[in-house]
């Protein structure tokens, strides 16, 4: 065997752990999920499955907790994605600016995005505890009144995003900080000799020439939102009366705690389909120069 045959196969040999992996854990749930997303799999009524073609969509069309659970998410990616970005940004341009400790205080701020969602949930129930709670705690300290972060549907939301935005926020910060490091000081230097001030060369210089990561952030920062599942299940389990339960808990509750499995991977797809729409508009946006 030639000596670049012998490198082929020992790629080859190097990838496939990696592809097998790959095909077990992704490929073979994905093509399954196909299946089941058009057969009427009830494991309540004995296992019993039948093929209902588009029944599946159809039934989750007509569903109002589908919808519930919907407009959750929306709610979610609203209130999320505009303030990780805009607390992310200050933050990164607050390091940028930094000359002493910069590293230091950049690990300290990603620390919380190395928790796991469990970890940090159930920190964040302490933090929120109507009785006991840090926060409520502050607030008699000072005479005002206990708030009921996680048991009232007007503040249930808004603890979700606090909580994430704490789990999260490091993490945009430190890709954003990138991002501001790699803008040429050459540019910067040249737009102060030319007389421009701090607020023009923010504008002309320093947002055009980030842009492509604040598309970047944007774009994973929505999908991440779309995706939330732990923050709300272990805060606030989804209440109450539903008003922290997204789709990915509705799926997850449908499938494996009601054993609709065909239903369950129905709103799979559906929430798949209005990722993919969202990231082929972002993505024609960018060819298309716009962003």
């Amino acid at each position: 065997m030639t000596f670049a045959g012998q490198r082929k196969w020992t790629s080859f040999f190097l990838v496939l752990p990696y592809l097998c992996t790959f095909l077990i854990f992704v490929g073979l749930p994905f093509l399954v999920a196909i299946v089941l997303a058009f057969v009427k799999l009830d494991l309540a009524d004995k296992g019993s499955s039948k093929f209902v073609g588009f029944g599946n969509f159809v039934d989750v069309f007509n569903d109002p907790l589908f919808y519930k659970a919907l407009d959750s998410t929306g709610r979610y990616a609203i209130l999320m994605v505009p303030s990780v970005i805009i607390i992310g940004f200050a933050m990164a341009m607050g390091m940028n600016a930094m000359t002493k400790g910069r590293d230091m205080v950049r690990t300290l701020i990603y620390l919380p995005s190395m928790l796991n969602v469990a970890a940090t949930g159930i920190l964040w129930q302490w933090f929120f505890n109507n009785q006991f709670g840090l926060f409520n705690f502050g607030l008699q300290s000072v005479g005002a009144t206990s708030v009921p972060w996680i048991s009232d549907k007007s503040f249930a939301m808004p603890s979700v995003v606090i909580m994430s935005l704490w789990w999260t926020v490091g993490g945009t910060s430190v890709v954003l900080l990138t991002g501001l490091q790699q803008i040429p000081k050459v540019f910067i230097e040249a737009a102060s000799l030319d007389g421009a001030n701090a607020t023009a060369v923010f504008r002309k210089i320093t947002i055009p020439m980030l842009r492509p990561v604040l598309l970047f952030v944007f774009i994973t920062s929505t999908i991440a939102a779309f995706q939330m599942f732990g923050q709300a299940f272990i805060l606030t389990g989804g209440g109450p009366e539903f008003s922290t339960r997204g789709l990915v808990q509705y799926m997850y509750e449908t499938a494996f705690n009601g054993y609709r499995f065909g239903y369950g991977a129905a709103i799979g797809w559906i929430l798949f389909a209005i990722v993919l729409v969202f990231a082929l508009g972002q993505a024609r946006l960018v060819r298309s120069g716009r962003v």
